[in-house]
């Protein structure tokens, strides 16, 4: 790797760590960057994964104010939001790419429009039954899915967990952001131990020093993402996540066309 490169790979790294804390899109930035940098696909998304757990880690502290008083919300979710990851993970070393490559554009396209139509829905969700505590049995199901696919993808599962979270919970869109940080970083962590246990076992799809670079980026994109997504109006983040949404979609169905 010449030093360019890893130059390339650290900016990527901060820049897809600022965006995950914010939004969760931070993939679209990496994954293409080693794709055209030659790595192959899914060593690339395998890498990308590893490194950006640590982006996930520190972009949980800086939002770590928010957090409290979420401990049980956070065990509910966690569990499945883990349990999808290991599924997806699996899936992104036994599938073909073109199951999900599929569905993932319709995936993100309807999770924006959810992100923007979430105060109306959850509205209405409130004046017909109580929002629960963890958000019931749909809320569960829906983060277990987007685990599956943070696992094996994991491109804007942010924009996904974050209108899933909106439509079922009662609460600031701030401390919701933060709840998805924590869960993006659940799905990161489990897919990511499942990658770098097969590397030992030599089934190996790991650059190292890829999601070296990628961690050391992303590290202090998440502390400069955590800093400004925290002060942003509930308002003005909610556009920010659904212009990126639809932004990653359209790119996506170009690119997968």
């Amino acid at each position: 790797m010449s030093p360019l490169h890893a130059v390339v790979i650290v900016a990527a790294g901060f820049v897809a760590g600022m965006m995950n804390v914010v939004v969760g899109a931070g993939s679209l930035v990496t994954f293409p960057v080693l794709l055209a940098l030659g790595y192959p696909a899914v060593e690339a998304n395998v890498s990308n994964t590893i490194g950006l757990v640590f982006g996930s880690l520190s972009g949980s502290v800086a939002y770590r104010r928010e957090l409290a008083g979420q401990r049980a919300r956070l065990l509910a979710l966690g569990v499945p939001a883990a349990a999808g990851a290991l599924c997806g993970g699996i899936l992104l070393l036994e599938l073909p790419a073109r199951v999900f490559t599929r569905v993932v554009p319709i995936l993100i396209l309807a999770a924006s429009v959810l992100v923007l139509l979430q105060p109306r829905l959850a509205r209405r969700l409130a004046a017909h039954r109580e929002h629960r505590a963890h958000g019931g049995i749909a809320l569960v199901a829906g983060v277990f899915v987007t685990g599956v696919y943070g696992g094996y993808f994991g491109a804007a599962q942010g924009v996904i967990l974050l209108a899933l979270l909106g439509t079922f919970l009662a609460d600031g869109l701030q401390r919701l952001n933060a709840t998805k940080n924590v869960l993006a970083l659940a799905v990161n962590a489990v897919a990511a131990g499942l990658f770098a246990l097969l590397a030992v076992l030599h089934v190996d799809h790991v650059a190292w020093l890829v999601s070296l670079w990628i961690a050391m980026g992303s590290i202090v994109g998440g502390q400069v993402g955590g800093a400004f997504g925290r002060r942003l109006p509930a308002p003005v983040l909610r556009v920010v996540i659904v212009v990126v949404g639809l932004s990653v979609s359209l790119v996506l169905f170009v690119r997968w066309k």
